[in-house]
């Protein structure tokens, strides 16, 4: 029985990086292995393995990290519902959103922006920061055109 190898080739490692640098841009959209595979331009049960065997986790792992992280922000940052940030941030239902939230962050949402609101900082009105994700997403805050910033 062969070993898996710890880490991609480097020929393969910079098709890992595109589709992680994907994941990591378009964290709040749905995305599922098939797409993060075709990116990479990899069978996906391929570039299952090598994703883990380089990153140490999942490419799903790896996306719901990255969204809780940005939802760590928005419930600092803003005055958004912990609903409205669970659905910000790409995950569709409140209750995985809570458990997975829970399972990384070692409290739960409320828990977590109670906490920090009780610390006084200013929020951001979510009014913003849904105007500002709205441009972010039609690359008008980068100046670019649509659809020109995504070239990899």
């Amino acid at each position: 029985m062969s070993v898996p190898p710890r880490r991609a080739p480097g020929d393969v490692l910079v098709h890992l990086r595109r589709a992680r640098d994907h994941a990591d841009r378009h964290f709040a959209e749905p995305l599922d292995l098939a797409t993060l595979a075709a990116i990479a331009g990899i069978s996906r049960f391929h570039f299952q393995r090598l994703f883990t065997a380089t990153y140490g986790v999942s490419p799903a792992e790896h996306l719901s990290r990255r969204r809780v992280e940005r939802a760590q922000d928005l419930l600092r940052t803003s005055n958004l519902t912990v609903t409205e940030v669970c659905h910000a941030v790409g995950f569709t239902s409140l209750g995985s959103f809570s458990s997975r939230f829970r399972e990384l962050v070692g409290e739960t949402p409320s828990e977590f922006q109670r906490r920090w609101a009780a610390s006084g900082a200013p929020r951001i009105p979510g009014c913003f920061v849904f105007m500002w994700g709205l441009a972010e997403r039609r690359g008008s805050a980068t100046g670019e055109k649509p659809g020109t910033g995504d070239r990899s």
